[in-house]
């Protein structure tokens, strides 16, 4: 069981690391970086709980309304909802990039536990290829979420695109992701590489600018 655990929560742990390091103005606090983390690894919890009354019901069983509606649009919706009224107001995040470490922080909890239940569930010989594609997935979406978030906290027109942009862009990247997984079904690895390999790029982008920003705002 300890090694169940620690190869659920390795990957995560590395993920959040290479992120916050990547900050070149300040680093966040420890605590605010563990609070958030918890937030989003309770998320898992209601998010299956409503999944599985979908599910169940019948309702919105198709592979794209699964990808992009059950999946996509609920588990990024709650990680914004959560972030905003909780790590929005944190007075240490100011910084653009603040928000993309609180991002990352909050998807990773959210990975971790949903990690953590399916090894349980499946076997410890999926922790590698989960490590690669769900971990790394949920946290590039905390990227993209993060630094459209950390635009909007510090726009000086309010930012409504750019609350809208952090919610938007995760889910259809996200909807993206499963959808690739449920109608390639077993050649899933043929879209899904390119994806990912798209994914990263467009995520360390929006890292550099995100640091290219915060250096400005000091």
């Amino acid at each position: 069981m300890f090694a169940l655990i620690s190869v659920s929560i390795a990957p995560a742990f590395a993920l959040l690391s290479f992120f916050y390091l990547k900050d070149e103005y300040e680093l966040e606090p420890i605590y605010a970086i563990f609070r958030t983390f918890i937030y989003g690894a309770l998320l898992v919890f209601p998010i299956m709980f409503i999944q599985y009354a979908f599910q169940e019901e019948g309702i919105a069983q198709t592979p794209f309304l699964q990808s992009y509606f059950i999946y996509g649009l609920f588990e990024e919706f709650f990680k914004w909802f959560i972030f905003i009224f909780t790590t929005y107001k944190y007075s240490k995040f100011n910084t653009v990039y603040d928000g993309i470490v609180y991002g990352v922080s909050i998807s990773l909890g959210f990975a971790t536990v949903e990690n953590i239940l399916y090894l349980f569930a499946h076997g410890i010989e999926f922790a590698f290829s989960r490590a690669i594609f769900p971990v790394s997935s949920h946290a590039l979406f905390g990227v993209i979420m993060g630094y459209y978030l950390g635009r909007a906290k510090f726009s000086p027109n309010n930012g409504i695109l750019s609350l809208l942009l952090a919610l938007l862009l995760p889910t259809f990247l996200h909807g993206t992701y499963d959808f690739i997984l449920e109608a390639i079904e077993n050649q899933w690895l043929y879209g899904l590489i390119p994806f990912m390999v798209i994914l990263w790029m467009l995520s360390l982008r929006k890292v550099k600018v995100a640091n290219e920003i915060s250096h400005q705002q000091v």
